[in-house]
């Protein structure tokens, strides 16, 4: 069913109404700021939840958190994401209202070192600076030498040509973000809480999916990087997201950013499976938990939404974290 807007809507038969309510330790004042959750707190709340094991759902839905991270969540980040607020607390209440019919919740950590190719460390001018975040560069810029690399020179070259032609898109510099180790990498301590909740509280092991590691390319996608590096394991992470897309009834998709890792994210499940719309219909994604990378000359957003809009007519639903979510009788 689609709503005027022209989203695809969840089926509301057999939808479940009613939500579960928020734990007293919940403090949406919170989100976007560090501090260290009580862990003791948190069980003994969830160990008290009176929930069933996941084993005994009749309906299997996975969550998938994509890079819901400090830097790109909190003001303070050095990628934040306008928006990301109000969507980690969407987040964190689907979460918890919903926590009964949630399955498995999986969170991919985008994580990076400070030398990779979409770094300001990477590259340099003739002047010898470095360039700035969100420079721009261009295949034909390398070619005439405006922006020389400092490491992997022939790949360099070759990756910027290559994602023009193949992937058709040119190369962004960002800001250093979410490094292996520091304080931007972890998830936002008030989701992280709820994470940890649930897996108490329904006695569900979470799926912690790292990614971006690789100096070589961008790797915005949680199934594979943007150009192919290591072909064989970037085939085992596709293979690993096939399985649990068979293996559950719905996969549920929030994150950040709405315009880059989650775009990127759907694309991939567009095209892996285009010929197979009964599994491309179990993706549902949360289009009020995630917003878009606000850059000076680009409009990021509306170039997603076209980009959702193909997608939701392949059978991709598009929902409000508010809405039922399907069940089947207990």
């Amino acid at each position: 069913m689609r709503s005027e807007s022209g989203w695809q809507q969840c089926p509301e038969k057999n939808a479940e109404i009613l939500s579960m309510p928020l734990p007293k330790f919940y403090d949406p004042e919170r989100i976007g700021t560090l501090f260290y959750p009580d862990v003791a707190e948190i069980a003994r709340d969830a160990e008290a939840a009176g929930l069933q094991p996941v084993q005994r759902d009749a309906t299997k839905i996975l969550l998938l958190l994509v890079d819901m991270q400090v830097d790109f969540c909190h003001p303070k980040g050095t990628l934040f994401v306008p928006g990301a607020q109000q969507d980690v607390q969407r987040s964190v209440e689907f979460i918890y209202q919903n926590a009964d019919k949630v399955t498995t919740i999986m969170c991919s950590l985008d994580s990076h070192y400070p030398l990779q190719i979409f770094h300001p460390a990477w590259w340099r001018n003739e002047s010898g600076r470095h360039p700035a975040p969100f420079t721009v560069i261009s295949a034909a810029k390398v070619d005439a030498g405006v922006w020389q690399p400092l490491y992997e020179e022939e790949w360099s070259r070759q990756y910027v040509n290559e994602l023009q032609q193949k992937a058709k898109k040119q190369l962004i510099i960002w800001p250093y973000h979410v490094p292996i180790g520091g304080l931007g990498n972890a998830l936002d301590p008030e989701l992280w809480s709820a994470v940890f909740w649930h897996s108490i509280a329904r006695q569900s092991q979470p799926i912690w999916l790292y990614k971006g590691s690789i100096a070589q390319t961008e790797h915005y996608s949680i199934l594979k990087p943007e150009i192919s590096v290591d072909a064989p394991h970037e085939q085992s992470s596709v293979d690993r997201m096939t399985q649990l897309l068979i293996e559950y009834d719905y996969f549920y998709i929030a994150g950040e950013a709405e315009t880059h890792c989650v775009l990127e994210t759907i694309k991939d499940f567009a095209h892996i499976f285009h010929d197979q719309p009964a599994l491309l219909g179990k993706i549902v994604v949360l289009k009020d938990c995630m917003s878009a990378v606000v850059h000076p000359d680009i409009d990021f957003h509306a170039m997603a939404q076209e980009e959702f809009r193909k997608y939701a007519a392949q059978g991709i639903q598009f929902i409000e974290s508010s809405d039922p979510l399907p069940v089947r009788g207990q």
